[in-house]
């Protein structure tokens, strides 16, 4: 059996990983609780100006001189996105048509990644120009590692740890994004009375609740990496314990 197979840098990567693990679960249980509850909550609130999701959309893209972006309907449950591709907002039906404070937070929020699209707004772009190394890393990273440690090979383990944080540092750009298309969307809901009072306090909680998740997420992958950094010093080092041994 090759020299560095196993040993402490793998009991010391997994014992950490799984003290630290506990704690990001209870966190991305807790926020997948919070997105539904909330979302389920403000979803049987109509607002008072009786505005549906798409409305809403529409008023956010417009307040900030947007006028090129289609809405339209799609499938499914909080499946909202807009998509730069062909420049459109994509609501759920439970948020399209609705008048209920959660669909305009909702709505709004994806207008207002349109709109961080329309003024250029700098961490987007980033994070649109590295989704093909943050494919490519999703894709091969598992290959890599996974054939590293059967072939104990590190330098096959360190391209599969490379590749996997880039998906990390999607992650870490993906919250300045998030968190930014929802400052946009609740200054337009206030600024433009679409909402008031105890409505726009819902629709901040739908909405901070829908950004704790992205928080779980990276807080996931960044341990997942450092259990794979751990793994990987561990094993360096005690094959250059091995060799210096050798050499005595």
């Amino acid at each position: 059996m090759p020299y560095y197979y196993g040993g402490y840098g793998d009991f010391l990567a997994n014992n950490i990983y799984v003290l630290l693990l506990i704690p990001v679960m209870i966190l991305s249980l807790w926020a997948q609780a919070q997105v539904s509850g909330n979302f389920k909550k403000y979803s049987r609130v109509s607002n008072r100006r009786h505005l549906t999701g798409a409305q809403a959309a529409e008023a956010v893209l417009r307040a900030n001189g947007v006028y090129d972006v289609k809405i339209t309907s799609t499938w499914g449950e909080l499946t909202d996105h807009y998509d730069p591709r062909d420049n459109t907002i994509r609501l759920s039906q439970s948020v399209y048509s609705a008048t209920t404070v959660a669909a305009v937070g909702v709505a709004a929020h994806e207008a207002g990644h349109a709109v961080q699209y329309a003024v250029g707004y700098a961490p987007i772009r980033l994070r649109s120009a590295i989704v093909p190394l943050t494919n490519l890393g999703s894709r091969c990273s598992m290959i890599l590692l996974l054939a590293g440690l059967l072939l104990y090979s590190q330098s096959l383990f360190l391209v599969g740890i490379v590749l996997f944080s880039l998906t990390t540092f999607f992650q870490l750009v993906t919250l300045p994004v998030e968190f930014n298309a929802s400052r946009r969307a609740l200054e337009t809901i206030q600024d433009r009375g679409l909402l008031d009072g105890e409505e726009l306090a819902g629709a901040r909680k739908v909405l901070r609740a829908a950004a704790l998740t992205y928080v779980a997420a990276l807080l996931m992958s960044a341990l997942q990496l450092l259990r794979y950094v751990l793994i990987f010093l561990g094993r360096n080092g005690r094959s250059d314990g091995r060799r210096g041994g050798g050499r005595g």
